[in-house]
């Protein structure tokens, strides 16, 4: 009996048997121009790329192809070229070795590009030796997943990003190593992005970079070694959590620099041994909570332009100085932290202190407004610094204290954020 119903089924059935008969798995060997069998390929097409040295570059895919390596192919850009364009939706590239990026002070060359499509998936491959290692441009919906991407860069200006995202939405970063880059990875104007388990370390500048990028999210990434872990500027919506900020070293370094950001979260992170955990400017309505911060130079550095954020259920232990601050006016709020400075009772046994905690130390209030006279830490000057202020408080903002400090550290551990 003849229904639309079964008709229909009949045309799709064909549509779909008939789209798997045309696709093909095509060969490709060292030697074959790689163009040529790309230009040839019809959409949907495989192309099955053999181990082996392909002195191929400026490849260009303008149809919806995947492009598979067996053994890791190596596609070299001799130093002066980009390896792979990408002007199609819904392409696949996986398991390449793409090397020896050119550098152009005209234009950004990356060993895989990506501009103005949707859906592209970039996973496995190795990207040795680029200016940008993969370079995401006006894109939509794309993955950039299991990448090793390493370079040399000595300094800023003549390196690029890892992985570098200019006016895209929709991404999912996931399960990359990167390091020698000028920043591991770098988001401008990139909004409901997902930034998780990636590890990027020894980065000229900063690990994860957001300029501009909103309603992002970052999770479960490790910041090791870099010139500083990780920059958020004037964004806002941005969640931060279970990532781990470690050994970001250097007279101006941070774990995280938070810079005109607002209405955030960062939440079950460890800041363990930077120069500075967090630091503040222009910051508002952040929500700080359920962090560790370990044996820093700073645990947090809160610039006095920074107000409405809330700082609770934290954990501060080792850290030179637990809070410094440029003002005498504190518009955040501290309560229910652990600080093991603190040297309090708690008579009623109730888990907090009977009497407040202030974590703004003397002098550090010292060093914020004569930097030099860090050479004196820890002198017997400034253990009487301190013993004096402690009779005759006069440095430390009153409003600047944890009403209820906690009398026992909280237990953050958490299976996602190994410190190895």
């Amino acid at each position: 009996m003849f229904t639309w119903r079964n008709f229909f089924f009949l045309v799709l059935l064909h549509s779909v048997f008939t789209g798997y008969v045309a696709a093909k798995v095509i060969p490709v060997r060292p030697g074959n121009n790689v163009q040529a069998l790309i230009d040839r390929a019809k959409a949907g097409d495989t192309l099955l790329i053999s181990k082996g040295y392909y002195k191929q570059h400026s490849l260009v895919v303008k149809k919806k192809l995947t492009l598979i390596g067996r053994d890791y192919p190596v596609f070299d850009g001799l130093g002066k070229y980009e390896v792979l364009f990408i002007y199609a939706d819904s392409v696949v590239v996986k398991g390449l070795q793409v090397q020896n990026i050119g550098k152009s002070s005209m234009n950004d060359l990356a060993g895989i590009k990506v501009s103005d499509h949707r859906d592209v998936v970039i996973t496995g491959n190795r990207i040795i030796n680029g200016t940008y290692g993969i370079y995401l441009q006006n894109s939509k919906f794309c993955v950039v997943k299991g990448n090793y991407i390493q370079s040399n860069a000595t300094d800023e200006l003549s390196s690029g990003n890892g992985i570098h995202a200019w006016k895209s939405t929709d991404l999912l970063i996931l399960d990359n190593i990167i390091s020698g880059h000028r920043d591991g990875i770098y988001f401008e104007f990139v909004s409901n992005s997902t930034i998780r388990n990636n590890r990027s370390f020894r980065n000229v500048r900063y690990g994860l970079h957001f300029m501009f990028s909103n309603n992002d999210r970052y999770e479960y990434n490790k910041f090791s070694e870099n010139g500083a872990g990780v920059a958020v500027m004037y964004s806002k919506v941005v969640t931060m959590v279970g990532n781990i900020f470690i050994h970001n070293w250097g007279d101006a370094s941070y774990g995280l620099l938070l810079k005109d950001i607002s209405d955030s979260r960062i939440s079950n992170n460890r800041f363990l041994k930077n120069t500075v955990g967090i630091y503040m400017e222009g910051t508002s309505r952040i929500e700080v909570n359920q962090n560790t911060f370990e044996e820093n130079g700073w645990a947090l550095r809160v610039q006095a332009n920074s107000s409405g954020s809330n700082f609770h259920r934290n954990n501060f232990v080792g850290n030179s100085f637990d809070v410094a601050t440029n003002g005498t006016l504190m518009l955040n709020y501290f309560s229910n932290n652990y600080w093991d400075k603190y040297d309090g009772y708690d008579l009623d046994k109730d888990g907090t202190g009977d009497v407040p905690y202030y974590p703004v130390s003397a002098y550090s209030v010292i060093t914020e407004q004569v930097p030099v006279a860090m050479i004196l830490y820890r002198s017997f000057l400034s253990g009487l610094i301190e013993m004096v202020e402690k009779i005759l408080p006069t440095l430390i903002p009153d409003q600047m204290k944890d009403d209820r400090p906690l009398i026992k550290r909280i237990n953050l551990h958490d299976r996602n954020t190994p410190v190895n």
